[in-house]
């Protein structure tokens, strides 16, 4: 159903090691409103729509995410891959680093795991849609909380243009829930 392309969706840029941001970006990874919840909650909803116009978008907007994850990914791990143990300690990182080493696990900021109790599925297209709506704005407004923490101007590059992919994706969302409410009406 895929097909990889070997590059990221959008440029990112580190140039110094940085486990603190890494920290923060943790929430954009594993955390409830992150970049692994969206991509698993709309995927996983695309099986029981019956709209196939919303099947496609959510197949779409699922994918992007994942690539959006990967970006965040890409971030951490450049941002920490030269990191010094109590650098990583002095971030809070030192339990990750206990258990992981330098390896990305899905988790928060707080280092809490990521959960599926995260993504939200009910069968109904109108629940789902606004719940993906809902979805989407706290990405932004999280986006926007990291783009208030973190002052490098590369990073900063790339969570302006996750933000506003939100933005997008939430326009979309609203647009194809407006559809269903006509049909159903």
């Amino acid at each position: 159903m895929w097909i990889y392309e070997k590059k990221l969706q959008y440029p990112v840029r580190v140039t110094k090691t940085d486990p603190r941001t890494a920290k923060l970006l943790y929430e954009a990874y594993g955390g409830q409103d992150g970049e692994l919840s969206m991509a698993l909650q709309y995927l996983n909803q695309r099986y029981t729509m019956t709209y196939d116009r919303v099947i496609a978008l959510l197949t779409d907007i699922g994918t992007e995410e994942l690539a959006h994850a990967e970006l965040i990914a890409s971030l951490i791990y450049q941002l920490t891959k030269d990191a010094a143990p109590d650098q990583l300690e002095e971030a809070g990182l030192a339990p990750s680093f206990a258990t992981h080493g330098k390896s990305l696990f899905y988790q928060n900021a707080a280092g809490v795991p990521w959960s599926a109790q995260y993504i939200q599925a009910t069968g109904d297209p109108i629940a789902d849609l606004s719940s993906n709506i809902a979805t989407e704005e706290r990405a932004r407004v999280l986006y926007q909380h990291l783009l208030e923490l973190i002052d490098d101007p590369e990073i900063l590059d790339t969570l302006r243009f996750l933000r506003e992919r939100t933005i997008v994706h939430s326009v979309r969302f609203r647009e194809v829930l407006e559809l269903v409410r006509e049909e159903t009406d």
